[in-house]
């Protein structure tokens, strides 16, 4: 028992040293190739070997005839064990070339796309994590596209409205200097109308902005959407009458919601005047209001005639107004941008989708709490 004591002790002692020896020499080399390291790791496994063996036979324990056996097996299996080692190696850093070049690709501006040769399990989890951030990274894009595109628009939009009323505010202010003005009243009526018109559109603006920043505060009460319906179709009745249209309310379900009154009319007003000026004269408006699964559905119905299926996802991004160029007073293309900025903030979601003769704009909002 002693004996074997003492060989298990010889043994860890050279195989300790070797160890020793094979980590100061991964140390050395820990930014190379994969390969070297693996077959540093299959030396120091058959090294611990020969030297454990060495020690035991420098201490009496072993023959020479049992030595020379013993160191005949343990360099074959050094031989193999290496041969292994370089095999795999080069197996792995192929893979992993093979996955760099791939994840190169989308670095560049591409879709990642895996290498479709087998790899390790390792190797195979990084591949379906850089493709799930190659398809984050395409959406990201995407979605940058669409801002940027929607930006040009809202500044090509912007500086065509302004400059029109612009334009027509110093001809008139000109023609009232000079004395020239046939009705001065009638120039200062017009007057009014255009600096209200542009004070709308700065505060429309003003509001998308704080959207945009996540600043805009938002002041909770419950409220009943039958009465919150109620006093946009007032609010919405004048311009109805003035372009020939009716409003129509009378699917609005006494639902109570938790919303921030005043944002909440604005998103009705919005979406009632889009309405009323797409529609033509002796078409209806109508507004509904109906408990769902996803919550409260507050719709507005309009006979606009549609809007084409492709145009249908951009609605309601900012400065969009639609295929066909609309002059004033058709707006910025801001209210839309807007009612989905407001909505969202009360953790609800904006559609549209075609019905028959025109759209239909829904706002989901989640249902005040019993």
């Amino acid at each position: 028992m002693r004996d074997i004591l003492l060989i298990a002790l010889y043994a860890f002692l050279g195989a300790a040293a070797t160890g020793l020896a094979g980590a100061g020499v991964l140390r050395l080399i820990r930014r190379r190739s994969l390969t070297a390291s693996l077959a540093v790791v299959a030396g120091v496994a058959v090294g611990a070997m020969l030297a454990g063996t060495l020690v035991v036979a420098q201490a009496m324990f072993l023959s020479e005839h049992d030595l020379s056996v013993v160191t005949t097996v343990v360099a074959m299996a050094a031989v193999v064990s290496l041969v292994t080692a370089l095999l795999l190696g080069r197996w792995v850093v192929a893979r992993s070339r093979e996955l760099a070049l791939a994840a190169r690709s989308f670095g560049d501006g591409g879709d990642f796309s895996a290498p479709g040769t087998p790899a390790t399990a390792e190797l195979e989890s990084l591949s379906r994590e850089l493709a799930a951030t190659s398809a984050r990274l395409a959406e990201s894009r995407e979605r940058e596209r669409a801002l940027e595109s929607s930006r040009r628009e809202l500044v090509a939009w912007i500086s065509h409205d302004l400059r029109t009323p612009l334009a027509g505010l110093r001809a008139m202010s000109e023609a009232l200097e000079d004395g020239v003005a046939t009705d001065p009243d009638r120039y200062l009526k017009q007057i009014r109308a255009e600096v209200e018109r542009l004070n709308d559109m700065v505060g429309d603006l003003f509001e998308l902005s704080r959207i945009h920043a996540g600043s805009l505060a938002l002041t909770r009460s419950r409220i009943s959407l039958y009465d919150l319906v109620g006093d946009a179709l007032a609010g919405a009745d004048p311009l109805a009458r003035e372009h020939g249209v009716r409003l129509v309310g009378d699917r609005v379900a006494p639902v109570p919601v938790e919303v921030d009154g005043k944002e909440m009319s604005r998103v009705l007003g919005n979406l009632l005047v889009n309405a009323i000026r797409r529609t033509p004269a002796d078409g209806t408006v109508a507004v509904a209001a109906e408990r769902s699964p996803e919550g409260v559905v507050l719709s507005v119905s309009d006979g606009c005639g549609g809007i084409p299926e492709e145009d249908l996802p951009r609605v309601f991004d900012t400065g969009w107004r639609g295929t066909h160029a609309r002059t004033p007073p058709a707006g910025a293309g801001l209210g839309l941008a807007i009612v989905r900025g407001i909505v969202e903030a009360h953790q609800g979601h904006t559609a549209v989708r075609n019905i028959p003769g025109g759209c239909r704009f829904e706002v989901t909002l989640p249902t005040a709490e019993t």
